[in-house]
């Protein structure tokens, strides 16, 4: 089964206040099984426009890492990150085909 994703582009305006949603989306991150695989971190842009943080979050499938976002944690979570930042989300399928040889 393939799994879940969440990858944002985030403008963080209030790098202090932002540290509460983190802590408090962690409470949904925990309950949903979540797996940060990017986190900030460095990053290189060779084409395009992007936010300047980058966050990938790996979830066990598509339908867990939609739960999340939609689970009454979270929702509290993103009430902390308003006026805080600006994020581009989108919740993703992985793929579990066929690979390049």
């Amino acid at each position: 089964m393939a799994k879940g994703y969440w990858i944002a582009h985030v403008d963080v305006s209030d790098p202090e206040g932002y540290k509460e949603y983190q802590a408090a989306n962690a409470i949904a991150f925990r309950k949903y099984g979540a797996r940060f695989l990017v986190r900030a971190g460095a990053a290189n842009l060779p084409e395009g426009k992007m936010r300047p943080r980058h966050v990938i979050v790996e979830f066990e499938d598509y339908e867990t890492a939609l739960a999340c976002y939609r689970s009454p944690e979270y929702i509290a979570a993103i009430e902390k990150r308003k006026g805080r930042s600006e994020i581009d989300l989108v919740i993703v399928e992985g793929y579990d085909g066929v690979q390049p040889v």
